[in-house]
């Protein structure tokens, strides 16, 4: 996975969402925890992505490195599975609690884990 080393913190990540009727969303969502080889995940809340990756599994990650210039990657997702519990969750509620504040981590629910399909640079 090539370009996957330009995920580093410090930069600007957005994930790209359809729901099942074709209303698309994006939001701002931090660096993926790259689970295994060709798995990536993040946590969710009860939000529009997630209500979108429940009828449409389909999905968009854009990350623009750090450090000026067009360094970043972009990955093509398929929803693999769902959790809402577990070692991880448990490991992105924290890292959420002390970058976003404790509303953020207990509305952090789930982990939602993706197959890259594909993974391009930024442009």
């Amino acid at each position: 996975m090539k370009f996957l080393e330009h995920l580093k913190p410090g930069g600007l990540g957005v994930m790209a969402t359809a729901g099942s009727d074709g209303t698309v969303n994006t939001a701002v969502y931090a660096l993926p925890h790259l689970t295994g080889e060709g798995t990536a995940a993040w946590g969710m809340t009860e939000g529009r992505t997630y209500q979108n990756v429940l009828g449409n599994p389909n999905a968009s990650y854009l990350y623009a490195a750090p450090g000026g210039g067009y360094k970043g990657v972009r990955l093509t997702l398929r929803l693999k599975e769902i959790r809402d519990s577990g070692e991880l969750l448990e490991t992105i509620r924290a890292r959420t609690r002390e970058t976003s504040g404790e509303g953020a981590a207990n509305a952090t629910r789930y982990v939602a884990f993706f197959e890259i399909i594909e993974e391009r640079p930024l442009v």
